[in-house]
Order: C-alpha cells, then structure tokens, then sequence
C-alpha cells in the first residue's frame, strides 16, 4: 500500500492551505470527522464517490503521523 504523501496534497491557493485527498477539496478533517461520526468507509465512498477506498486509508494513516 503507498503511504499517505501520495494521497495528501497542501496547496495555499485550495481550502486555505489544509491538508486535502490530493485532486479533490475534501479535507483530511473532513474525511476524519465522517470516519469519528461513524460512517463507514462504505458510506463514505457512495456519499463522495470521486474517493478510493485507498485514500481513505491514507487519511487515517495521515492522522496518526
């Protein structure tokens, strides 16, 4: 599995410089508060379904740096 840098992008011109699932404007903090509110990763994907099941996994990997 790759490591979360290839799903993480930081850019100051998108979403003030948070840290976002790289070619989206979903924040890694977004991403995290569904996953602590409950939602499963299946819930997740049908609800942004531009995500990967994969990206999802860096964010939590991303959270635990």
């Amino acid at each position: 599995m790759s490591n979360y840098p290839d799903f993480v992008s930081v850019d100051p011109e998108i979403r003030f410089g948070k840290p976002c699932i790289r070619g989206t404007r979903i924040t890694l903090n977004e991403l995290l508060d569904w996953i602590n509110a409950g939602m499963s990763d299946e819930e997740i994907l049908d609800d942004h379904r531009s995500l990967t099941r994969e990206q999802i996994q860096a964010a939590r990997r991303y959270s635990l740096r």
